[in-house]
C-alpha cells in the first residue's frame, strides 16, 4: 500500500525536504509515495542568513537541479569559507585581528599529518588555515574555486554558496513539483489527533480536511504540529549562546563589477556580530546580537554604522530567536525539520544543513510498515546530538575570545556558559590537537578540520612539545608547507575573479571539458 505525507509549510526548510524526499522516495511513480506540501501564498524565511554549508552541494545535485539554474535563479554566489574578524582581542588594541576557516581540508602529504609540525614551528609564523591550504589566498584575491569548465558542484577548491533565499525556496518548489509533490495554497486553521494522541488530520480554510500517513511540521517557529499540538518541549540554550536578536540590511552595490567576496565576513561587535555577504546583485548585511547586552536601537546604529552612508536611505528588518532545539523532533507520526524544531544562529550557516541531514535520515528511517517509534527514537537520539555538537562548536568562538572590552565578552568567557563536554575537550586539546577520534561521523556536521581551524585561529595554544622528538619527517612537511605555498601562488592565476565567474555562468552556464575536472 503506497504512503502518504503532508508537509505543513513551505519555506526553504519544507521545499528542500519536498524535493528530498520526492527524489528519494519515488513521489513521481506509482509505489512511491505521495507528498503533498500545503503553504500559504507568502513563503516565509527568516532572512538573518544567506549563506550555506558545502553539504548543499550534494543535496542540490541529487535532487537535480542544474548549478548553472541555481547560481542563474537564485542569485547565488559562492562561498568558500568565512573570514573572522575582531573576534580574539581587543579591536581598538588589535585593529587588525582577523583569522579565516576554510572549506578546504587541511593538505596531508601521503599518511603524514602537518598539524604536529605546524605547531612545533615548522611552517614559520603562518596561520594554520594559510599553512596548510591554498583556499586563505584565493579567498583574499576574491577569486572563484573553480573554472567555467568544471562540472556542476565539482572544484579544486571546496565551497558552499551565498544566495537570496526566498528565490532558492522558488527553484526548489518548482523542482519538487516536476518530481510529483502536489502544492496546496491554504491556511491550516485546525489539528485534530486521534485516540493515540497522534495526528489525525489538519483542517484547511480552502481545502478542509487533510489527512497522511505522516505529516512534516515546516511551519518555522511557530512549530504549528510538532509543538503547539504535540506539546514538544522546547529546550532553550540561551545561556550558552546570548545572542536572540538581528536587524538586517539589503544593500545594493556601489558599481556592477564590484568585486564579490568568495567568504562570508563575520565581524566581532560590541554585543555580537555583522555578517556581510556579496550576491550577485547586492550585499547581504546584519548584525546578530544579545538583547541583555544591546536595545535594538543601538544595534540598528552599529549595523548602519558598519555599512556606511549607504545605510541611510535604506529599510531594515528586526527578527527574534532563541538559541535551542526540541530533543523531540519526531513524535508518534509528525516529524519537525527546520526552525519548527530549533535554531542556533547563523554564525556557521547550519540552519539549512539541519534541514537537509533531517530529510536525508527521514527517507533512510520512513516508516514503510507503519512503526514510527524505532524510527523516530533513532532520529531524535541522532538530531539532539547534533545539535549539542553545533552549539559546542559555535560556542568554542566566543568562549575562546581574549576580549574583555564589553560585558558581552567577558560573560561569554565565563566557564559557566560552555557545556562540560567542550570544556573537557579543551582540556584534552592542550596536549594534542583535535582529530577524528573526536568526531561522530554519524551526528557531527563540523569535522577536525573545522575544530583545528577555530583553535588555533583564536590563537588556542596546543603543546605537543613532549612529543617533538617521536616526529621524525620535519624535512618532508617543510617541503610540503613550501609546496602549499607554491600552490597559492600558482593558484592567483589559475582561477578568475569570482564577479568574472559568476557573469560568464549567468550568460552561458557551466561547460564541461574533460580538462576541467577536479
Amino acid at each position: 500500500m503506497s504512503k502518504s505525507v503532508l508537509i505543513v509549510g513551505g519555506g526553504t526548510a519544507g521545499w528542500i525536504s519536498a524535493a528530498y524526499m520526492a527524489r528519494m522516495l519515488a513521489a513521481d511513480t506509482p509505489g512511491g509515495v505521495s507528498i503533498t506540501l500545503v503553504e500559504s501564498d507568502e513563503i516565509g524565511i527568516l532572512g538573518v542568513g544567506e549563506g550555506t554549508f558545502p553539504i548543499i552541494r550534494k543535496t542540490m545535485g541529487r535532487i537535480g537541479l542544474d548549478e548553472s539554474e541555481l547560481i542563474r535563479e537564485a542569485d547565488a554566489t559562492f562561498k568558500q569559507g568565512i573570514r573572522f574578524n575582531h573576534w580574539k582581542k581587543n579591536p581598538a588594541e588589535h585593529p587588525g585581528d582577523t583569522y579565516f576557516h576554510p572549506f578546504q581540508v587541511a593538505s596531508q602529504h601521503t599518511d603524514m599529518d602537518l598539524l604536529p609540525y605546524w605547531l612545533l614551528g615548522v611552517a614559520g609564523d603562518v596561520p594554520w588555515a594559510e599553512a596548510c591550504t591554498v583556499q586563505e589566498r584565493v579567498v583574499e584575491a576574491k577569486l572563484a574555486p573553480k573554472l567555467i569548465t568544471h562540472p556542476n558542484y565539482a572544484a579544486p577548491l571546496n565551497y558552499a554558496y551565498h544566495f537570496d533565499a526566498g528565490k532558492l525556496a522558488q527553484l526548489v518548489r518548482r523542482r519538487a513539483m516536476d518530481m510529483g509533490v502536489k502544492r496546496l495554497v491554504d491556511t491550516i486553521d485546525d489539528v485534530k489527533l486521534d485516540e493515540h494522541g497522534a495526528i489525525a488530520s489538519v483542517t484547511g480554510r480552502a481545502h478542509g480536511e487533510l489527512t497522511a500517513d505522516l505529516y512534516i511540521d515546516c511551519t518555522g517557529f511557530r512549530a504549528r504540529l510538532i509543538g503547539e499540538t504535540l506539546g514538544s518541549e522546547f529546550t532553550s540554550y540561551k545561556h550558552q549562546l546570548f545572542c536572540d536578536r538581528a536587524v538586517a540590511m539589503q544593500v545594493p552595490y556601489d558599481a556592477p563589477n564590484t568585486p564579490i567576496p568568495s567568504c562570508t565576513y563575520a565581524t566581532a561587535q560590541e554585543a555580537g556580530w555583522t555578517w556581510d555577504i556579496g550576491l550577485h546583485k547586492r550585499r547581504g548585511l546584519g548584525y546578530v546580537y544579545s538583547s541583555d547586552h544591546c536595545s535594538d536601537e543601538k544595534a540598528v546604529e552599529t549595523l548602519k554604522r558598519y555599512i556606511g552612508p549607504a545605510a541611510n536611505e535604506l529599510q531594515h528588518r528586526q527578527l527574534s530567536f532563541e538559541a535551542g532545539f526540541r530533543k523531540i523532533q519526531w513524535h508518534k507520526n509528525c516529524v519537525g525539520i527546520g526552525l519548527s524544531v530549533g535554531f542556533i544562529e547563523p554564525l556557521e550557516a547550519t540552519g539549512i544543513s539541519f534541514a537537509e541531514v533531517a530529510a536525508l535520515m527521514l527517507c533512510n528511517l520512513f516508516p514503510w510498515s507503519g512503526d514510527t517509534e524505532r524510527s523516530a527514537k533513532q532520529f531524535n537520539q541522532a538530531m539532539t546530538k547534533r545539535f549539542e555538537h553545533v552549539i559546542d562548536f559555535i560556542k568554542l568562538h566566543y568562549f575562546l575570545s581574549q576580549r574583555t572590552d564589553t560585558d558581552f565578552w567577558r560573560d561569554n568567557r565565563e566557564a559557566s556558559t560552555a557545556s562540560d563536554y567542550l570544556k573537557e575537550k579543551l582540556e584534552q586539546w592542550r596536549h594534542r590537537p583535535p582529530s577524528f577520534l573526536d568526531i561522530d561521523a554519524s551526528h557531527d556536521i563540523f569535522d577536525e578540520n573545522s575544530w583545528q581551524y577555530i583553535l588555533y585561529g583564536m590563537d588556542f595554544k596546543t603543546d605537543i612539545s613532549a612529543r617533538a622528538g617521536a616526529l621524525r619527517f620535519y624535512d618532508d612537511a617543510k617541503r610540503e608547507f613550501d609546496s602549499i605555498r607554491q600552490q597559492s601562488h600558482n593558484a592567483l592565476s589559475a582561477v578568475p575573479s569570482h564577479r568574472d565567474l559568476i557573469n560568464e555562468v549567468v550568460a552561458k552556464g557551466f561547460h564541461p571539458t574533460s580538462g576541467g575536472r577536479s
